[in-house]
């Protein structure tokens, strides 16, 4: 990565922004309008049967009538508008552990 790419890196996208959410604590919301099936960018990494998750990831809330979705791939799990969506309205997706990995969770989100 060049130096000038440094400078430039933004933990969101500029659609996006951090404020209190009616849902639970801290919430991303749209700062306009953003348009069904835009990815947003990736939410989660997995390394070494860990998840890790980035700055996206770790503010979306869930939600029963969610506004995006996940694209889940080997290595990463990218976030989706499923509709269309309005400035100022909270980014949700309808998540858990067991949707992305079936009944068997990875061993870093095992409990004993």
């Amino acid at each position: 990565m060049s130096a000038d790419n440094i400078y430039n890196y933004r933990p969101l996208p500029n659609s996006l922004t951090i404020k209190e959410s009616n849902i639970e604590g801290l919430g991303l919301f749209a700062k306009e309008f953003i348009p069904r099936e835009t990815v947003l960018g990736v939410s989660h990494y997995f390394i070494n049967e860990e998840i890790n998750r980035t700055p996206l990831g770790g503010f979306y809330n869930h939600s029963e009538e969610p506004t995006c979705y996940s694209i889940i791939s080997e290595d990463n799990v990218k976030l989706v508008t499923k509709r269309d969506v309005q400035e100022g309205e909270e980014i949700t997706t309808h998540y858990s552990l067991v949707s992305w990995f079936g009944d068997e969770q990875p061993k870093s989100q095992t409990r004993e």
